[in-house]
């Protein structure tokens, strides 16, 4: 039943290996692998991911634990298909990627402690917050649709949570003299600590993913600790999920299981699990006419492995290469999944040896690279991407761009969402996604409505700008400068290496005794970035780094990525189908605005031919 697990300590660490390494690295610091022609960037960034899968992999798994995850028995369909908590999916180490196991870390474990308390709050949360975050009009992402800023989120909700929080242990951030904030005091609740480690609190700090962190479309199907029951899932008749006969997705009346009352659901979660769900469907369909005789269970466990494979396609694909739309960057992600010998090739001849860099990740060997699978701390930290969301939403007919809607966010997020998805075709809704723009990941522009959150399932108020802060701290993660110096980039010198805006420069002076301090998120939206790019070249590092990582530890993207496993069918399926398919499929309405559209993650043209305007 067990096979050896595929680590490789020292992953590419011989003599040449480690010249080409530091030659990259020296490439990177002295020009930049963004400004070097297309060859050379990537040339460079090989050499960078090979010395971040080298340096800043580091497991957490290993420290003392009290309480190790119960591994449930395996039966023979462990072996073809995902379970409910991730457990299996390395079948030497059953545990690994279970959901409720410990999150990893980037940096050495030495960095990853929560700061202390006299450090905590300093500059206050809140102040960051209102200075240096606040939105003071809508910077838009030009480059980028709405569907972008869904998507991150929906991918998000799937790899990983800290769950709801430590009841009743609150942070209070101090309030200035003539903060408006309307509950006194501020307080944020804080991260749940790990349970496991109640015995041992000597060590660096470790909290659990209470999701699966695998590539499992689990805000699908279920089988995180916090979402297991929320969403009615299996209709259990010919391998189908249940949606609504006007294909409307269907929620619970009971607000305990219901995904519109926990903090995060809106309208875009509510748009996106509807596609899915009638694409998981679609697909339940043409493997019952493949195999008519199948039964139930048969059609959903491989109609849901098609699904998870499709989504993890699209974002490598399509998605990261709309938001980090550098030639070099789309050539990589690219590269990712169909290797240098591209796409074509892969389609026609299949793959060429087992090398991922010829033929891609899918179908390659299962590599760990010497550290247990697990997303990061620091992975959590660099997909806060809030100011992505817009505050103001106009609605409008895909069938001749008429205004049929005009609403906040607050009116289309929580039990609202359902309420205004039944009010109009989802066809409407997704093309007003694709004509408008997202907000953009930079300095003062985080949804002001996020910054005074009223949380759908009590009546605490929340400043979500100041909790990413403080997340941060809490949560180990070294401030900007010290970040940059563990990813092997270099530090900023001065506040001015940051940012030339003046008000926003005041602000970092006044906040900040000096760059040093200065919050790793606040950095990350300050710096300058490649050409192209919708987030920062600081995040870029952890990107390139973990993106290929949920791939190749994932054995069902790897040795299990076959047709024996997904049907030809299945295969067929996620290789032949992009994000466009999936939306004309359901939306054949949705033609016109499509026509021409090379990525549906960038601006749509509106169908009375206008081009998207801020």
């Amino acid at each position: 039943m067990t096979k050896p697990s595929r680590t490789q300590p020292g992953y590419r660490n011989t003599f040449w290996w480690r010249i080409y390494d530091e030659t990259a690295q020296a490439a990177d610091l002295a020009f930049g692998w963004d400004k070097l022609p297309r060859p050379l960037g990537l040339l460079v960034l090989v050499g960078l991911r090979n010395i971040l899968r080298q340096r800043n992999l580091h497991d957490t798994s290993g420290l003392p634990s009290a309480v190790p995850p119960k591994v449930p028995e395996p039966g023979p369909e462990t072996l073809t298909t995902r379970t409910p908590d991730g457990a299996y999916n390395d079948l030497g180490q059953p545990a690994m990627g279970m959901a409720g196991t410990r999150f990893g870390r980037n940096v050495p474990l030495k960095y990853g402690y929560a700061e202390p308390p006299d450090r905590i709050m300093t500059p206050s949360p809140r102040e960051v917050s209102r200075e240096l975050l606040t939105r003071h009009e809508f910077i838009p992402a030009t480059t980028l649709n709405l569907l972008a800023a869904a998507w991150i989120q929906f991918m998000v909700k799937d790899w990983f949570s800290h769950g709801a929080g430590d009841p009743g242990h609150y942070f209070e951030i101090p309030l200035a003299d003539g903060d408006p904030w309307p509950q006194k005091p501020l307080q944020v609740l804080k991260t749940l600590p790990d349970p496991t480690r109640a015995s041992d609190r000597a060590g660096p700090q470790t909290f659990l993913n209470t999701e699966t962190p695998w590539w499992d479309a689990s805000q699908l199907y279920g089988g995180g600790s916090t979402n297991q029951d929320q969403l009615p899932r299996r209709s259990g008749v010919d391998g189908k999920l249940l949606i609504g006969a006007d294909n409307r997705l269907v929620l619970p009346d009971n607000p305990a299981l219901s995904p519109a009352f926990v903090p995060g659901w809106w309208l875009g979660l509510n748009m996106m699990s509807t596609v899915f769900i009638l694409e998981h469907n679609a697909i339940a369909d043409a493997l019952k006419a493949a195999y008519p005789q199948w039964a139930d269970e048969d059609l959903y466990q491989r109609a849901r492995l098609i699904t998870a494979a499709l989504i993890a396609k699209i974002h490598t694909v399509e998605w990261t290469p709309a938001i980090i739309a550098h030639p070099t960057t789309v050539t990589g992600m690219n590269a990712n999944w169909w290797g240098v010998a591209g796409q074509r090739v892969r389609q026609v001849f299949g793959r060429l040896g087992s090398s991922e860099v010829i033929s891609g990740i899918p179908g390659s060997e299962t590599n760990h690279y010497g550290v247990p699978y697990s997303l990061t701390e620091e992975f959590s930290i660099v997909y806060r991407m809030h100011p992505l969301i817009a505050d103001d939403y106009t609605f409008r007919s895909v069938a001749d761009d008429q205004v049929i809607g005009e609403y906040t966010f607050p009116e289309i997020a929580g039990p609202h969402a359902q309420e205004v998805a039944g009010r109009m075709d989802l066809g409407d809704a997704i093309y007003s996604f694709g004509v408008a723009h997202p907000g953009a990941l930079v300095l003062n522009n985080f949804p002001r409505f996020l910054q005074q959150f009223q949380r759908p399932d009590n009546d605490r108020l929340m400043d979500l700008a100041a909790t990413d802060i403080l997340r941060s701290r809490e949560l180990g993660v070294p401030r900007y400068n010290q970040f940059r110096r563990l990813l092997h980039v270099k530090p900023a010198r001065s506040f001015e290496d940051l940012t030339t805006d003046p008000a926003q420069l005041a602000a970092l002076r006044r906040l900040y005794p000096d760059v040093e301090s200065v919050d790793t998120i606040v950095g990350m939206l300050a710096e300058k970035r490649p050409a192209g790019f919708g987030f920062s070249d600081t995040a870029f590092r952890i990107f390139i780094l973990m993106a290929s990582r949920r791939l190749n530890s994932d054995r069902y993207f790897t040795e299990d990525f076959t047709p024996e496993i997904y049907t030809q069918t299945g295969m067929d399926w996620v290789q032949q189908t992009s994000m466009t398919d999936v939306l004309l499929r359901h939306y054949p309405q949705l033609r016109p605005a499509l026509r021409g559209v090379a990525n549906a993650f960038q601006p749509w043209r509106r169908v009375d031919g206008s081009v998207s305007s801020p």
